[in-house]
C-alpha cells in the first residue's frame, strides 16, 4: 500500500513539473532561402519548442489541461552567415473560454524585426539578468507578454509582474545592435508595446481585458445577453485610450486579435445593441470599420 503511494506521489510529482506555462508550438520555415542545408532549421525548431515548454517562466503551478496554448511561427527570410539569420516571428495565444469548447484569441502578432544568431548543439538558456542572445531576448520578451495578457483576463491588472519582466527584457537590449527594442526605431515594436501596456493612459485598456474575457466571454455560457451587454460596456472604455492616443500600439495588438470575435459576438445582438456596438467600434478601430459595418447587415 505504502508503495503505492509512494509511486502515485512520484507520478504526480513529474506530472507537475512537466506542466510548465506554455503548450507552445514552433515551426521554423524557409521557403524563400535556396540552397542551404535546412537541417540546421529543423534542429532550431526543435530546440526552440524544448525550451519554451521546459523553461519555467513564473513561481505559480500550472496543471497539465492550465497550459496556455501558444504557437510560433518563425520564417526565416535570409541567411547573414553560417550562424546569423534574418527573418520574421509570428506569435500566437489564446485562451479558453469558461464552461465550453471555445477559445478565445490575446495575441496575433507578426514581429518583422527578428535577427538572430543561432549554432547547432549551443544550448539555449534564458538569463534573466544579461541579454546575451537576441534569439533568448525575444523568445523571452513574448513569452512573458503572453503570460501578462493572459493573466490579465483573469485578474484585474494581474499580469504586471509578466509585463515588468518584459519591460526588463527592453531594457537590457538598449545596448543591443539589434533592431525592435529602441523607441526611435519605429513607433509600432517591442518597446512601444510594452511601454504603452505598463502606461497610465492605457489603463481602460488593461481594465478591457479583464472585463471583456472574465465578465463578458466567460459568462456567456450562462447568459448570452449578460455576457454580450459586459463586453459592450468594456469597450466603451477604450474611448479613453483612444482619445489620449489614437495611433496606439497597443490598441492595434488588441483589435488585430478581437476584431473578427467582437463582429461575431455581435451579430446575434438585437438591432439598439448593434447599432451602439457599430457606432463605438467604427468610431475607436476605424481600420476595421468595413467589418464592423458587417454585424448590423448580418440579419
Amino acid at each position: 500500500m505504502k508503495l503505492g503511494i509512494v509511486l502515485f506521489t512520484f507520478l504526480f510529482g513529474v506530472q507537475l513539473l512537466g506542466a510548465q506555462e506554455f503548450q507552445c508550438r514552433v515551426q521554423v520555415v524557409s521557403p524563400s532561402v535556396q540552397g542551404t542545408n535546412k537541417s540546421v532549421f529543423e534542429t532550431l525548431q526543435k530546440d526552440l519548442t524544448e525550451f519554451m515548454n521546459n523553461q519555467k517562466w513564473t513561481e505559480d503551478v500550472f496543471a497539465v489541461d492550465e497550459r496556455i496554448d501558444f504557437n510560433i511561427l518563425i520564417n526565416i527570410t535570409e541567411v547573414v552567415s553560417v550562424d546569423d539569420f534574418k527573418a520574421t516571428i509570428q506569435v500566437q495565444a489564446r485562451r479558453p473560454v469558461y464552461n465550453s469548447a471555445y477559445y478565445s484569441v490575446l495575441l496575433n502578432h507578426l514581429d518583422q524585426d527578428f535577427q538572430f544568431r543561432y549554432v547547432e548543439s549551443e544550448p539555449i538558456i534564458y538569463n534573466p539578468n544579461a541579454f546575451d542572445s537576441n534569439l533568448v531576448g525575444v523568445l523571452a520578451y513574448y513569452a512573458y507578454v503572453v503570460l501578462g495578457l493572459d493573466y490579465d483576463t483573469f485578474a484585474l491588472n494581474g499580469g504586471s509582474p509578466h509585463y515588468k519582466n518584459a519591460e526588463k527584457i527592453v531594457a537590457m537590449a538598449q545596448s543591443s545592435p539589434y533592431v525592435g527594442w529602441k523607441s526611435y526605431e519605429n513607433q509600432r515594436n517591442r518597446y512601444w508595446l510594452i511601454d504603452q501596456v505598463l502606461d497610465t493612459d492605457h489603463k481602460p485598456l488593461r481594465q478591457c481585458y479583464y472585463e471583456y474575457h472574465r465578465k463578458g466571454l466567460d459568462v456567456m455560457a450562462e447568459n448570452v445577453e449578460t455576457g454580450r451587454a459586459q463586453i459592450l460596456r468594456s469597450l466603451e472604455g477604450l474611448r479613453k485610450v483612444f482619445k489620449a492616443e489614437p495611433g496606439s500600439f497597443y490598441m492595434q495588438i488588441f483589435f488585430n486579435s478581437k476584431a473578427d470575435e467582437i463582429v461575431k459576438i455581435f451579430e446575434e445582438s438585437f438591432s439598439m445593441e448593434q447599432g451602439k456596438a457599430v457606432e463605438l467600434l467604427k468610431e475607436i478601430d476605424p481600420a476595421n470599420q468595413k467589418k464592423y459595418e458587417g454585424i448590423t447587415s448580418s440579419k
